[in-house]
């Protein structure tokens, strides 16, 4: 009877999970639909789930957009920069907080986390006026910069942790072969965090790469639109017919590079997981 019952709970919970998978890939299913239906099938009042006669024309079409390529070509430039400082940052503040004993860092590092209690829309607002009196609106600084200084108390504390669970043996010892802090942060300790760091770069990579609101508020020129803000341009509200193909293709192409990182991240996640929970 006992095996019974497991049997039977492993099947539910294989059917909700099941479910769960279809539910969540069915947008990605839809979107990838629709770039391959002409724009009579996606405005057509039945729905039509799968394209009768499948064409790559919009796909075409958005590759001779210069508008497209160019925003695909700042989207990439404006994560890149503001990826690597994040990431570098945010490891140099996580050792300072792990690895360095310095007066008030246990007060220093509560404040820090008593930021995450700030609303971001709170400082949508004053963010605005100071970037505007430095003048960087209409610029790509706002977007890059504010990264170089440790963007994201919640980064700091995941790494932070994974840090601090490496012995201080391997500090002392390095510290008696000559090294100092710099080369113990980039030798010793992140190949040790690998995992962590992998996992927190994919995270800020989905958020840089989505973002919207930042790019739409400083990015005042059309010839420095982000993907996000170029496919949000697309639809247009006075428009009777919606060109969604077209649509439909630009987000199909601005998720491929999502797709990919994960692909490749996925590995890193899970390990940090699995050490997570076993150091747990």
């Amino acid at each position: 009877m006992k095996r019974y019952w497991q049997m039977l709970k492993g099947l539910i919970l294989y059917i909700l999970l099941t479910g769960a998978t279809v539910m969540m890939s069915f947008p990605l299913f839809w979107m990838i639909s629709s770039s391959l239906k002409t724009v009579s099938e996606t405005n057509s009042p039945g729905i039509i789930w799968l394209p009768p006669h499948p064409t790559l024309q919009a796909y075409f079409d958005i590759f001779k957009n210069k508008a497209f390529l160019t925003a695909y070509f700042n989207s990439v430039f404006y994560v890149t920069l503001a990826l690597a400082g994040t990431l570098i940052s945010i490891a140099a503040v996580a050792y300072a907080f792990s690895r360095i004993e310095w007066p008030g860092r246990n007060l220093v590092f509560f404040l820090m986390l008593s930021t995450m209690m700030i609303p971001p829309q709170a400082l949508i607002v004053p963010q605005y006026v100071f970037f505007n009196l430095l003048g960087w609106v209409g610029t790509f600084k706002p977007l890059i910069i504010p990264g170089y200084f440790a963007g994201g108390a919640a980064m700091v504390f995941l790494l932070r942790q994974s840090m601090a669970q490496i012995p201080k043996e391997l500090d002392e010892s390095a510290f008696v072969d000559g090294a100092n802090h710099v080369q113990i942060w980039w030798e010793i300790v992140l190949p040790l965090v690998k995992a962590p760091l992998a996992t927190i770069a994919t995270f800020l990579f989905v958020g840089l790469w989505n973002s919207l609101l930042t790019p739409l508020m400083y990015l005042q020129n059309v010839s420095m639109y982000t993907l996000p803000v170029y496919v949000s341009t697309l639809y247009n509200i006075n428009l009777t017919v919606q060109p969604w193909p077209t649509i439909m293709t630009a987000a199909v192409l601005t998720t491929v590079p999502l797709m990919v990182v994960f692909f490749f991240a996925q590995r890193y996640i899970l390990e940090s997981v699995v050490v997570s929970g076993l150091k747990g």
